[in-house]
């Protein structure tokens, strides 16, 4: 297994897989091709700088986690890790509460008491962090990251590469377009088009 990234979240995502049994930590890497000042983390797992030193250890395919926050980047490295013969795997924190009739895309980081009732989709690659919770029947799109204590209320449809602020609310039956950031503590009462920013309570454009 490679954790992508091998800063401040990537120590995240390997706080979850230490708590889950089926990880094999003989075998675990971090990845992290521009912090090169980092050989290990926490002194025991290496970080490898390039696809050449992946194929070193792992020949042909390979398991990865996405260790990074933000959306662009997700889906750069996702793309770039695929190419080398990686597979995308999702993280899932134990302490998460996922209702039983849900879809879930690859490479989803659901961090810990996360709250996904039912009725629930989101997409590829998209990152929904501590204490996140989304109510029924609500669509979230790939590469989103959704950030600590965001409350996503039911029926709401949320696009792609979206970046919701910590703390945010977002009321039900809300549409948030593509590549939207809202921001931190906001109130989201009303539609946000894509690529638009909103902030405040209610939430309003920048």
């Amino acid at each position: 297994m490679i954790i992508i990234g091998a800063k401040g979240f990537a120590k995240e995502i390997l706080f979850v897989l230490e708590q889950l049994k089926d990880t094999c930590f003989d075998e675990l890497y971090f990845y992290d091709d521009v912090s090169t000042e980092i050989e290990y983390i926490f002194k025991k797992y290496k970080v490898l700088r390039s696809i050449a030193e992946i194929k070193t250890i792992h020949e042909v395919k390979f398991d990865f986690v996405l260790g990074i926050g933000g959306t662009s980047v997700r889906e750069l490295l996702t793309k770039k890790m695929l190419d080398a013969g990686g597979i995308l795997r999702s993280v899932i924190s134990p302490s998460s509460q996922i209702g039983n009739y849900n879809e879930i895309g690859e490479g989803v980081s659901i961090m810990g008491n996360v709250i996904i009732t039912n009725s629930v989709t989101i997409g590829q690659g998209t990152l929904l962090n501590l204490n996140a919770t989304i109510g029924h029947d609500s669509v979230i799109g790939r590469y989103c990251d959704i950030m600590p204590g965001v409350n996503i209320s039911g029926n709401c449809t949320i696009g792609d590469y979206c970046a919701i602020g910590t703390n945010a609310a977002i009321l039900p039956n809300i549409t948030i377009g593509n590549n939207a950031k809202v921001g931190a503590g906001a109130v989201v009462t009303k539609d946000v088009s894509s690529g638009q920013t909103v902030v405040g309570i209610p939430a309003k454009p920048l």
